[in-house]
């Protein structure tokens, strides 16, 4: 009888998948669930960055759950990583492989996405379905999802579970890759620096290395990281304590969360200015690890004011008991911020609670607790003094003039923006004007010839009648953000098929400063028609679908159209370049590399950032560079000059989104211009952006700070390009203008000492504090909105 049963119970053993069974969790051990587009590709890079040495301990079991069997490579990976990595076979739509692994036990659950999928609405749609059944099994969870279209995120808001404000959150492939590349039309080379702050990179210099390269490498090496500010900061300004944290603690300190008055729920704010910080505020900074960081919760001002070594400085016996080391270290800092007054008036210090904050542990630089609640972020500023213009010349405008496409002309009189052309969205946070029809902004080649482009950012774009939307608007939006004066606003023309642009004409029909050439980015005539070697930026972008033939070919447009315009030659095709009058904003007179300037002779000097599908594909378009193919994207040369921009960068955003909630919302409200859960609310409906009466609700929205670029060899910062060091900039721009510097835009070749735009740069994030600096530095630095009227003085 038993050996008759022999073959069958050999047949069920082995039928038995090798990735079944359930998930045993370990009593006080978190985990993940981590589903979706999984490959050997994409886990790779996730435990790349997810396991990073620099995240301290990072004591989180991974579980994989997908349908299909890991092939050999695969699984030798598994193994390598087997006592922090678990795989399980099994379907998301299923209520008993969600059971198996524990995904109601889990820490968070992420869908990845495939970013080179041919086509994105349907793999968004199966996403979404994923989280639906994770949300019907457990509707506690907090999941994180990667989306490839923007339009897609308004079926999230649909599902009843889904709360931001719990820790769920999406990350917009599209949304946030084209405000990457939009703050880049507007300060070169910031893509590259953000991008390298949310992803995890150990920025070791190297002697083989060439001098730029480790410049360049180091910044690499800086995160975001939040902690929580010890009682010395309470009652500093926030420039003070920027202040004291670079100089004294080496630490950058970005933003801080700030609780409304009305106890509402607390908000991110941007170097914000004029108010105080309370006790017990939370900071976001910059720094090599997260180590590095806890000297802002340890620093105390009794024990640590003589120290000179950073290092040095660790917890405190004062941190050991509640009252008099403490309250003097809080009645210290009290003096410190005693002497800024507002109005004349001196402010009352903030310390009343401050020696309560003893009681509390500091918690860990990264969050990493399950569910906190999620903030919404706010870069709203006070009052300061504003900087005015030695020579104030009247503010470029664009009236729509011959044959009703826009010419750069000098305002004639005064005119009040305000109440005439200057309208914003009902939020508040962008620039708005009434739907126009495509066929009002379409330019033939005639027409953009004879149309005075100058200072514009033109769009190159290869996509097919039927090519899957890529959603302009969030390259548009961004440079239409309210923080702009109106004649700020840079002009936008788009060049590519009309067919395809009238699809995504609906989201771009009431953001203003908009026109389409239909025709070729590949056509010079095309190019020298929109004046390209005038524009403060090129931008390469294509919607077409990879080939699944030979998917290295997805960048050939890309590639060709660069490759094109670097080889194109131009003569002095406008005349009085210099008679077009700067705006007349503060970065203007503290050398804005905007400034209109005569345009360069040769295609290789046109400002140019090109999206890449491929990472490989980066070896092309630098032809005087040495990339290996196996080179890793952040270390090839046009990545680090910030000429190039692939999405694959944005893969870290997952992990960086897990482990600190807020470091995402920063950066969305950096990039976007200022998106917010209303606004997503309003798109949501599929009608675009609505017009909205100002009020001064909606006006005091425009008071939030942007990213700029000031240049070191003219205006008032001029003398820090002698030689000076970075933290005597850093402190003066905080001091005199309320500017906060966080990098540097240098030439490669340092040998050159004049402004020569033909030479490439890199960024340098960060730069330590003893860093030399150049006359030919430009600086990337977070300044305050301007509030003089954009009327003509």
């Amino acid at each position: 009888m038993f050996a008759a049963c022999i073959p069958e119970i050999f047949d069920l053993i082995g039928t038995r998948k090798s990735y079944g069974g359930n998930y045993m969790k370990e009593p006080n051990r978190r985990h993940i669930v981590v589903c979706g587009h999984i490959t050997y590709e994409s886990v790779l890079h996730f435990l790349k960055d997810f396991l990073h040495e620099d995240r301290e301990d990072v004591d989180v079991e991974v579980v994989f759950l997908h349908r299909s069997e890991p092939d050999l490579e695969f699984e030798g990976l598994l193994k390598r990583q087997h006592t922090r990595v678990k795989y399980f076979q099994g379907s998301l739509m299923n209520a008993m492989d969600l059971e198996r692994a524990k995904v109601h036990d889990a820490d968070a659950c992420l869908v990845l996405a495939n970013k080179y999928c041919p086509d994105p609405d349907a793999e968004d749609a199966a996403n979404i379905m994923r989280v639906i059944s994770m949300k019907n099994y457990c509707e506690e969870s907090r999941i994180i999802i990667q989306l490839m279209q923007y339009h897609n995120k308004a079926y999230l808001l649909n599902i009843p579970s889904w709360d931001w404000k719990q820790g769920d959150d999406v990350i917009c492939l599209a949304e946030l890759k084209l405000g990457f590349i939009a703050q880049s039309c507007l300060a070169p080379g910031f893509s590259t620096m953000m991008a390298n702050l949310f992803a995890m990179r150990s920025g070791e210099p190297s002697d083989d290395m060439q001098a730029w390269q480790n410049d360049y490498i180091q910044g690499t090496g800086c995160e975001m990281y939040t902690e929580t500010l010890s009682p010395t900061f309470t009652g500093m300004t926030f420039s003070q304590a920027s202040e004291l944290c670079f100089v004294k603690l080496k630490l950058l300190l970005l933003a801080v969360e700030v609780r409304p008055d009305d106890g509402g729920d607390t908000k991110i704010s941007i170097n914000p200015r004029g108010s105080k910080i309370p006790a017990n505020t939370v900071g976001f900074f910059i720094a090599q690890s997260a180590e590095e960081v806890k000297r802002a919760w340890y620093y105390c001002k009794a024990c640590h004011e003589d120290v000179k070594n950073e290092n040095q400085i660790k917890k405190c016996k004062c941190k050991n008991f509640i009252g008099g080391m403490m309250v003097h270290s809080v009645l210290k800092s009290q003096q410190i911020g005693q002497h800024i007054t507002t109005d004349g008036k001196p402010v009352q210090p903030n310390g009343v609670a401050a020696t309560k904050s003893g009681l509390q542990p500091p918690p860990t630089a990264v969050a990493k607790t399950g569910s906190p609640v999620k903030k919404s972020v706010s870069m709203k500023e006070e009052s300061a003094p504003e900087i005015v213009p030695e020579n104030p010349r009247a503010p470029i405008r664009q009236d729509p003039m011959r044959n009703g496409h826009p010419v750069i002309v000098q305002p004639a009189s005064d005119f009040d923006f305000e109440k005439t052309e200057m309208k914003y969205d009902s939020t508040g946070m962008f620039h708005w004007t009434p739907a126009r029809s495509i066929d009002d902004c379409i330019l033939d080649r005639n027409q953009a010839a004879m149309t005075v482009l100058n200072g514009h950012v033109v769009v190159c774009l290869f996509a097919h009648s039927d090519s899957p939307l890529i959603g302009l608007r969030n390259l548009v939006m961004p440079l239409r953000a309210s923080n702009f004066h109106f004649h700020e606003l840079k002009h936008v023309v788009i060049v590519g098929a009309v067919d395809y642009i009238k699809r995504e004409w609906k989201t771009l029909q009431n953001l203003p400063k908009i026109s389409v050439l239909n025709g070729s980015p590949l056509s010079r005539a095309d190019l020298r028609a929109v004046n390209v070697n005038l524009c403060d930026m090129c931008v390469i972008l294509s919607a077409k679908v990879p080939s699944n033939d030979d998917p290295t070919l997805a960048d050939k447009e890309a590639i060709l159209a660069s490759l094109n315009i670097k080889a194109m030659t131009f003569g002095d095709i406008i005349t009085n370049i210099e008679s077009m009058g700067d705006s007349k904003d503060a970065l203007n007179n503290m050398g804005d590399t905007t400034v209109k300037r005569p345009g360069p002779i040769y295609g290789t000097n046109v400002p140019m950032i090109t999206e890449l599908v491929n990472d490989s594909n980066v070896q092309f378009l630098d032809q005087d560079d040495d990339d290996d193919p196996d080179t890793e994207l952040y270390l090839t040369q046009p990545f680090a000059c910030g000429t190039a921009f692939a999405v694959s960068v944005l893969d870290s955003l997952m992990s960086t989104t897990y482990f600190n909630q807020n470091a995402l919302t920063l950066i969305r409200s950096l990039i976007t211009g200022g998106a917010t859960p209303e606004l997503e609310i309003i798109l949501a409906e599929g009608a675009g952006l609505r017009g909205g009466y100002s009020t001064p609700d909606t006006l005091s929205h425009r008071d939030r700070c942007r990213v700029g670029q000031i240049s070191l060899s003219d205006g008032p910062l001029a003398t820090f390009g002698e030689g000076r060091k970075y933290q005597d900039l850093f402190v003066a721009s905080l001091r005199n203008y309320g500017m906060l510097c966080i990098g540097l835009y240098r030439l490669r070749d340092a040998a050159l000492t004049t402004v020569d735009a033909t030479s490439k740069r890199y960024v340098i994030t960060n730069p330590p504090f003893d860093f030399g600096l150049l006359p030919t530095d430009q600086v990337f630095v977070f300044i305050h909105w301007n509030k003089r009227q954009s009327t003509s003085q």
